[in-house]
């Protein structure tokens, strides 16, 4: 039976560093934020400071119902040891760390967006390159939003995947993502780029 769900966007980037104290880069959040509310998806983060939590704030401004995806084990460890924000309509607290939550982040998402980014989103993305999920870059956010081109092409020597979307403005940014959301369905395996072609779905 079929259902049809909220869009999921989860948004990922720089959580410290010096790209949270990019004016540009922290409004450019904050409307990419607004704009998952306007559309009426449903809004995930990994539950923590910097421009993820700027989006944050859009998106409550445009009443999006939020969803965070704590390293902490208990809302306790969340605000005390990880001095994370705890806004959201609902916070899983996995108990996980950091890396492990990345990926109970992405999984949760049907597409996710990448603004800023330091090592902790470079991180990220990888896990969402590999298990083919919908990205979008918000690009001139600082970090390694300028720069995925050239990881995954010139360092990597990969191919940029078709589900992959860039653009500098958070409601272009959106459409696009929508486009490549519906065009390339998610894989039905953890290692899904490798198992689902051999079964006529690459």
């Amino acid at each position: 039976m079929a259902h049809n769900h909220k869009l999921k966007i989860g948004v990922m980037g720089s959580a410290s560093g010096p790209q949270t104290e990019n004016v540009h880069a922290r409004e450019m959040a904050r409307a990419l934020g607004r704009e998952i509310g306007k559309r009426g998806y449903i809004f995930i983060n990994g539950a923590c400071p910097g421009l993820p939590n700027d989006a944050l704030m859009g998106a409550k401004e445009t009443h999006a119902f939020t969803l965070g995806v704590s390293p902490a084990f208990s809302e306790y460890e969340h605000i005390n040891e990880y001095m994370s924000p705890h806004g959201h309509d609902m916070i899983i607290y996995t108990g996980m760390g950091f890396m492990e939550r990345d990926i109970i982040n992405i999984r949760s998402s049907d597409g996710v967006v990448i603004v800023g980014g330091g090592i902790g989103s470079l991180n990220e993305f990888t896990i969402a390159y590999d298990e083919g999920r919908p990205i979008g870059i918000l690009t001139n956010t600082g970090g390694i939003s300028n720069s995925i081109e050239h990881v995954v092409v010139e360092l990597c020597q990969r191919e940029m995947p078709a589900n992959l979307v860039m653009d500098d403005d958070p409601v272009k940014l959106l459409d696009k993502l929508e486009i490549v959301i519906k065009a390339f369905p998610l894989p039905v395996r953890e290692d899904g780029r490798v198992k689902d072609m051999r079964h006529g779905r690459g």
